[in-house]
């Protein structure tokens, strides 16, 4: 049931949803996972979690819901150059730490040599292209990704450009319009589905244009979602929800009826667990892994895929037998998520903290 009431005094008050926190962090750890499986299982009709990169739409629904949630009513007051400072400030450090950490598996790959085939000057271009979020795809051993160095910055690029239609005009527009550009961008989705058979792409030059229509409607419809009230009382908790998205993950893959599957994920399963998980009941005993899932799911998300790459060219060269690999894959996921919280703790919040106290006047 949706009450609205309810719904307009926790919008009004500025509740922070940990349990919406926390689910960013188990797609985060499911990116990961796919990432991995993706590399050693090459048929993903076989690959358990064949649908894990549908979390980067979750995360676009989730960005749209929390963007308009934060700053709605306050974007005609703190400005555009305020909101890009604060934007920046929130994304921009681990752009840059992704992307060195990507340089240094660039040079550094023990299985691969790209540096003596790019040289210094490719190189050099291919860095600079990254930590200022310009596609780039050159670098055809990674399958000309538009970001070679961290491949998941090209979800950060179209973040960025839906961070700015919001603060030009999106926050402008009532519920009427929004609704029919939400409609628009799900027929796009629907092209897009079954002109490619499904929505994996965005990543790379030849499906350059996939990650624009990913972003337009699942941005749109997290800012429907807020703007219409829909948060849908309920007792699921933090563990039922997780259950719930982790479904969207693990549904099998299918070359048929991908195009049928994926767009009732996108377009309408992932808006019903953000009002889920915003209106869902927080247990005060996981309040804290919420909330530490929530901060560690951007570190996890743009650091990880550096070793990703060291590990394609593991699997390329070694060709180890999946013996073997059911032990790299599982360590090799907990050791990144151990990464990701030293450089959480250790650069990103250290230099989010600078920069605020820097550029901003205050710490809005």
């Amino acid at each position: 049931m949706i009450e609205q009431s309810t719904n307009q005094i926790l919008l009004n008050t500025k509740k922070h949803f940990e349990i919406l926190d926390g689910l960013r962090g188990v797609a985060a750890i499911a990116v990961v996972i796919f990432h991995f499986m993706e590399i050693a299982i090459l048929d993903y009709s076989n690959n358990f979690i064949a649908h894990g990169y549908l979390a980067v739409d979750f995360f676009f629904c989730l960005s749209g819901f929390v963007i308009a949630y934060a700053y709605d009513t306050r974007a005609k007051h703190i400005g555009l150059k305020q909101f890009f400072k604060l934007r920046l400030i929130r994304l921009h450090p681990l752009v840059i730490i992704g992307s060195i950490l990507g340089l240094l598996t660039f040079l550094l790959d023990p299985f691969s040599n790209l540096y003596a085939i790019y040289g210094f000057g490719k190189t050099a271009l291919i860095f600079l292209s990254s930590i200022f979020l310009i596609p780039y795809p050159v670098v055809e051993e990674r399958f000309f990704n538009l970001f070679n160095l961290n491949a998941p910055s090209w979800s950060l690029f179209w973040e960025y450009i839906a961070n700015i239609l919001y603060i030009i005009v999106l926050y402008k527009i009532g519920k009427k319009y929004l609704w029919i550009l939400v409609l628009i961008a799900a027929s796009i989705i629907i092209y897009v589905a079954i002109n490619s058979t499904n929505l994996s792409g965005g990543w790379g030059g030849a499906s350059f244009w996939d990650g624009g229509a990913r972003v337009f409607y699942s941005f749109l419809a997290g800012m429907l979602v807020y703007r219409s009230n829909w948060i849908i009382k309920n007792k699921l908790g933090f563990v039922g929800i997780s259950i719930l998205l982790l479904l969207a993950f693990l549904t099998p893959y299918s070359k048929d009826f991908n195009w049928i599957t994926e767009p009732v994920i996108v377009l309408i399963y992932f808006p019903l667990l953000v009002a889920l998980g915003a209106g869902a009941t927080l247990s005060p005993s996981i309040k804290k892994l919420c909330q530490l899932s929530g901060e560690i799911s951007y570190p996890l998300y743009m650091t990880h895929y550096p070793f990703v790459w060291i590990f394609l060219t593991y699997v390329m060269t070694i060709k180890p037998d999946m013996s073997l690999l059911i032990w790299i894959i599982p360590i090799s996921v907990i050791v990144l998520i151990a990464i990701a919280y030293l450089v959480m703790v250790m650069l990103d919040i250290p230099i989010r903290k600078y920069l605020k106290e820097k550029w901003l006047k205050t710490n809005t």
